[in-house]
């Protein structure tokens, strides 16, 4: 079983993909607190590097800690410092999707040397940088559109229970939002997502540092933010703006898609990270 051991002495469970050589990428599942098994092998990214993929706190074979605030994004921060070193690494690479963007911003913060590079997939930019264009303009051409506008109006109200049931139902509700376009093989895609109540709400129970914007430009290691230009949560603009905070951050933006690039447009998204990783390889 693949487990490591944290600061608190809890056991927690990672997947390891792949067979591919070289140093793994670790990947952090967004939701908040889904099970990172909707990001199934990231168009095959597992073939180039591995990918190590934690469960977080109080999701799939990792439990929740007593101390709800250990499960935060700002202090599972921690915890990737801890697999850090159990998989021997002196730098590590972290890819988040969504929320999971939030937890490898806390680690860059946080562990400044430890970071040899990031990867933020559509990640949310409120907390980090002020609004700008694209997402009402994104809304505005999908509305009449009975999928999207049963998901839109759901979204507004919110889940109807608060369990994990109740979360993962809501999300299924508000799934046609997230895609550039809705079918059968999107659907299918949404099923895939489970999420845990509980360790969602831990997940925010601390609030990161008022000058943690202003921190991220010390991050020196490459980074890399990736757009779905259709994003409905994300626009193209914030997530810029986001790629600007860091000392060497970039943007990429991918056509037709929209929260999930690598299963939307899994060519155009190979084709970033891919050039991204080189990048990195070249400058070791």
């Amino acid at each position: 079983m693949n487990t490591y051991r944290t600061h608190d002495d809890a056991d927690l469970h990672y997947d390891r993909i792949g067979t591919a050589a070289g140093e793994p990428i670790v990947v952090l599942a967004g939701g908040a607190a889904a099970h990172p098994s909707y990001l199934d092998d990231l168009a095959g990214l597992s073939g180039v590097r591995p990918l190590v993929v934690p469960h977080l706190r109080g999701v799939g074979k990792s439990p929740l800690p007593a101390d709800r605030q250990v499960a935060s994004f700002w202090r599972q921060a921690e915890d990737v410092e801890r697999l850090r070193e159990h998989l021997g690494l002196r730098r590590i690479v972290l890819l988040g999707h969504s929320a999971g963007t939030r937890l490898a911003i806390a680690y860059a913060a946080q562990f400044l040397a430890s970071v040899g590079g990031l990867v933020l997939v559509t990640p949310p930019t409120g907390y980090l940088v002020p609004g700008g264009p694209g997402v009402d303009q994104v809304v505005d051409a999908r509305r009449g559109d009975p999928a999207f506008d049963a998901a839109y109006a759901a979204w507004q109200t919110g889940p109807e229970q608060h369990d994990d049931d109740g979360l993962t139902d809501w999300y299924a509700r508000i799934a046609p939002m997230s895609y550039a376009s809705w079918g059968p093989a999107e659907e299918a895609h949404a099923r895939k997502l489970r999420y845990s109540y509980a360790a969602n709400r831990a997940y925010f129970s601390v609030d990161p540092p008022a000058d943690l914007a202003g921190r991220l430009a010390r991050v020196d290691a490459p980074v890399l933010v990736v757009a779905g230009a259709q994003g409905t949560s994300v626009g193209v603009g914030p997530a810029t703006k986001l790629a600007g905070l860091f000392g060497s951050g970039q943007i990429a933006v991918i056509d037709r898609s929209g929260h999930f690039p690598w299963f939307e447009q899994p060519t155009a998204f190979r084709a970033a990270v891919d050039a991204f990783l080189t990048r990195l390889r070249d400058q070791t």
